[in-house]
C-alpha cells in the first residue's frame, strides 16, 4: 500500500448517472457524496479529469445545452477506504423488496435483492429506483412478461423476477449489461432475453413478442425519445413504468405520453415515477 493516493471530486451540473456510468469505467468503488461524485486511487488521476471534462462537452452536443463539471483532486494520507466506502452502504428497503450489499445479512420475511453498489449500475438508493420498486409490487402479475430498458445493474428486473415475472433485459451500454447478467447470477434468478441496444430492438432480441410490463428508468430527454417505441412494444392494457424524471421535466414527459392513460404516480423529492396504461 502506498503512503498516499489521490482523491477526485466530480460535480456535474446535470445527468449525474451518467457521470457516475462514465467514472465505473475507470474504478468499481465510486463513492456519492451529497452532489459530488468521488473516485480514490492510488494511480494519478490527471487522465480522469481530462477524461470527465471531455465527457461533459460530449453531453452538452448530444442533448443540445450546456453540462458542466466542476473537479477538485487532492493527495490524501492513505487508508483502507474500500472499507470505508463498505461500511457506508446502508441496505434499502422499498415495500417488501431488500436491496442489499454482499456484506450485509439479508432481513427475513422480505424479497432479498443482493447488489454490490461499487460493482454496479444503481443499487437502489436513488429515488428513481425506489419509486420503481415500489411500482414493480403494485403492478408485477405471477408468470407475465416483463422488459426492463436501461437496466442498469440489473435491480429492477432482478426485482421482477423474484416478484414472479419473466423478464427480459437491455441496456445500451455492454459493460451495464455484463453487470446485470452477473446480478442475476448472484440472485440465483434467470432473464429470458438480454441484449445490448435499447427498446428499438427488442423485436429482433425477443421473438416479437409484446410486453405485460415495461419500466425504464432512464434520463428523462430519452423517455421523449423513445414513447412510440415504448408504447408499440406493451400489450394491451399493458402497463408501463417510467422513471428517471426530474420536476422540471414532468410536464414535458406527460404530454409526450398522452396517448396512454395515467394510472399512479410516486414523487420523492424531485424526482418522478409515472405509471401508464395502454
Amino acid at each position: 500500500m502506498n503512503k498516499n493516493y489521490f482523491e477526485l471530486f466530480v460535480r456535474p451540473s446535470s445527468h449525474k448517472e451518467l457521470f457516475m456510468d462514465f467514472l465505473l469505467s475507470f474504478s468499481d468503488a465510486i463513492e456519492e457524496s451529497g452532489d459530488a461524485l468521488v473516485l480514490r486511487s492510488e494511480e494519478s488521476l490527471d487522465d480522469v479529469v481530462f477524461g470527465v471534462e471531455e465527457f461533459a462537452k460530449k453531453l452538452s452536443e448530444v442533448f443540445g445545452k450546456s453540462v458542466s463539471v466542476q473537479t477538485s483532486l487532492g493527495e490524501r494520507e492513505n487508508e483502507d477506504w474500500i472499507k470505508k466506502y463498505q461500511d457506508s452502504i446502508e441496505p434499502v428497503q422499498a415495500g417488501c423488496v431488500y436491496v442489499r450489499p454482499s456484506w450485509r445479512e439479508s432481513k427475513e420475511g422480505l424479497i432479498d435483492v443482493v447488489i454490490d453498489p461499487a460493482l454496479a449500475f444503481g443499487s437502489g438508493h436513488h429515488e428513481s429506483t425506489y419509486g420503481c420498486l415500489l411500482m414493480l409490487q403494485r403492478y408485477v402479475s405471477l408468470g407475465e412478461r416483463v422488459l426492463d430498458v436501461g437496466t442498469g445493474s440489473g435491480i429492477l428486473a432482478i426485482a421482477s423476477s423474484k416478484l414472479g415475472a419473466i423478464t427480459d433485459i437491455c441496456d445500451t451500454d455492454e459493460q451495464a449489461l455484463e453487470s446485470a447478467k452477473e446480478n442475476f447470477a448472484k440472485n440465483s434468478v434467470k432473464y429470458k432475453n438480454a441484449w445490448a441496444g435499447s427498446i428499438t430492438s427488442a423485436s429482433k432480441n425477443n421473438g416479437g413478442i409484446k410486453y405485460a410490463l415495461i419500466v425504464a428508468n432512464i434520463v428523462a430527454d430519452v423517455l421523449l425519445m423513445l414513447e412510440k417505441d415504448l408504447r408499440d412494444a406493451l400489450l394491451q392494457d399493458g402497463v408501463l413504468i417510467l422513471s428517471g424524471i426530474l420536476n422540471k421535466y414532468e410536464n414535458s414527459v406527460k404530454k409526450a405520453y398522452g396517448a396512454l392513460t395515467l394510472i399512479d404516480e410516486f414523487i420523492v423529492g424531485e424526482w418522478h415515477t409515472l405509471v401508464y396504461k395502454r
